[in-house]
């Protein structure tokens, strides 16, 4: 389809939108596909009510239970899991190993920080560190204080980095940049805190089996290859950005998998000419379900959230910054966000798990006060 205009129109978008205007991305295939920009007078959010199941939904999960080594279900799909799990600071209790053999796995450290013992080696972990474990990777975590991770299950395909296209391969984050497995470490640290995994948990079709050994089950001796576990720290993230026009959130992505991508949103200066715009453009998700975790920071785009929340915006909804993010953007010139997205092809299924902890009233949180 060829690009064609009418009426009042921009000749760059997310930037010149006339006065008391504002603009509206429609587009599909997220940011990547066939996409067009509408000035309209007034934000498509200005509703006075919504009827029926499409509606955005807001979650505290910091007030769901706690439950230890178990990975608490959130949101789901044919393609996708996503979690929450909490690990408890190491005491004398035995300790077991995992293995995920429907897919591999994703963790995003919250809170909490310490070592995670695999069979290619150890890694470390602190806030703000995606630990990428490949499918039937088995793995220990050994936590130096109360740990809380979000958990990204890949089902149906393998992690891969982005297509980093024009900007070349070291653009967001240098591959570099990626933590690997110390094997020689992972011994020292075993005899250190004597630690003895005897058990493996292996999860398949949702179900798990226990395997039982003699002896330690971490007893590599040397390996070889390019399947192994990584991590990579949101301080090795080089956020891209441009001075003079906002830059759609694909330009964040950080992981794909067949069916979805995982975006970080962190911090960053603001654009600088005066008339880009410089808060997240109004848009509909037509292909994507797309869930936000806030992680740290000033979520200045939204209202009322706080460090440990979840919204699940469903496709076909529009959205855009909150009235009060858009009346404060007058003298910022930095956003202090750290935030993980997951945008998904396939609806979202929510667990009903996590609807005690749903703030009800957020479809009202665009509407003027």
């Amino acid at each position: 389809m060829h690009q064609y205009q009418q009426g009042n129109f921009t000749t760059q978008g997310h930037k010149g939108i006339p006065e008391n205007h504002f603009e509206e991305e429609q587009g599909r295939k997220g940011f990547f596909g066939p996409v067009s920009h509408l000035i309209k007078p007034q934000p498509s959010t200005r509703w006075k009510y919504i009827e029926g199941p499409l509606k955005p939904h807001l979650y505290d999960l910091v007030e769901l239970a706690k439950q230890y080594h178990q990975w608490q279900r959130l949101f789901y799909n044919s393609d996708a899991g996503i979690y929450q799990m909490w690990v408890p600071k190491k005491t004398n209790e035995e300790l077991k190993s995992f293995r995920n053999a429907d897919g591999d796995t994703l963790y995003f450290c919250h809170l909490g920080s310490g070592e995670v013992f695999t069979e290619y080696g150890l890694l470390t972990y602190s806030p703000g560190q995606y630990i990428l474990l490949p499918k039937c990777c088995q793995h220990t975590f050994v936590a130096s204080e109360e740990s809380k991770f979000l958990v990204i299950e890949s089902k149906t395909s393998s992690y891969r980095e982005p297509d980093r296209g024009m900007v070349g391969r070291n653009a967001f984050y240098d591959p570099a940049a990626f933590g690997k497995p110390d094997l020689e470490l992972m011994h020292t640290r075993k005899k250190e805190l004597n630690l003895n995994v005897k058990t493996i948990e292996v999860k398949r079709a949702q179900t798990i089996t226990k395997f039982l050994y003699d002896d330690c089950v971490y007893d590599t001796v040397g390996w070889k290859g390019d399947f192994f576990p990584v991590t990579l720290h949101i301080k090795d993230m080089m956020p891209m950005l441009s001075a003079r026009v906002h830059l759609p959130p694909s330009a964040h992505t950080t992981f794909v998998a067949n069916g979805f991508v995982v975006c970080t949103f962190l911090p960053r200066p603001l654009e600088t000419d005066a008339d880009a715009l410089k808060v997240p453009f109004y848009h509909q998700n037509i292909d994507y379900d797309e869930v936000l975790f806030y992680h740290a920071g000033n979520f200045f785009s939204r209202d009322n959230l706080h460090a440990g929340m979840a919204t699940l915006h469903p496709a076909g909804f529009p959205h855009g910054p909150h009235p009060k993010a858009v009346q404060g953007i007058g003298s910022k010139t930095h956003t202090d966000e750290v935030a993980v997205m997951i945008d998904t092809w396939q609806p979202l299924n929510i667990d009903t798990g996590i609807e005690k902890v749903e703030i009800t009233n957020y479809w009202q949180s665009w509407m003027k006060k």
